[in-house]
């Protein structure tokens, strides 16, 4: 009975040299995608494209909301003084330019956020490419995305920017 637990343990033993031998020639490396989002030139043409795709739409919400206001600073000044027909058409008016208002703002959320997805996916396809890339070419075994905490030393993250950067 001793012999089979010295066999077992020593069996142990050796597998964990083993196992010991082979993670210290695992190769790791982390991107940080949120660097990526923020500092890749391909994210920040995204970014630029957004902008202007929707500045026209986001404009006009200003102006409605300015509109909104002024209605309502209106209405609080004057309901008073106004006839009654009339401060019931401004209040009409007003209800009306709101929901609008509303309507037109969560289209807008909807859209902006449907294409902000979308170029997102375009992003992280890219620099899933330029991490795959690197990862064959420099003979990483595992590269990590969006941890808890890493090493700096095992942060690749501006090689696949400047990667992102060369078109690669």
């Amino acid at each position: 009975m001793l012999k089979v637990k010295s066999l077992v343990l020593l069996s142990l033993m050796s597998a964990f040299c083993v196992a010991g031998e082979a993670a210290a020639e695992l190769k790791v490396g982390y991107v940080n995608t949120q660097r990526i989002f923020r500092d890749a030139p391909v994210a920040q043409k995204a970014g630029k494209r957004l902008e202007g795709e929707f500045a026209k739409r986001d404009q006009d919400l200003q102006r409605m909301a300015k509109q909104l206001q002024s209605l309502q600073e209106n209405l609080e000044k004057n309901s008073v003084t106004m006839a009654e027909t009339e401060r019931r058409a401004k209040e009409k008016e007003f209800s009306e330019l709101s929901r609008e208002f509303q309507r037109r703002q969560r289209e807008f959320r909807e859209d902006l956020n449907l294409r902000q997805n979308e170029e997102n996916a375009a992003v992280i396809e890219k620099a899933n490419k330029a991490i795959k890339q690197i990862a064959e070419a420099e003979k990483y075994d595992l590269i990590l995305q969006d941890v808890v905490w890493v090493s700096p030393r095992l942060d690749i993250t501006e090689r696949v920017i400047k990667a992102l950067s060369e078109g690669k």
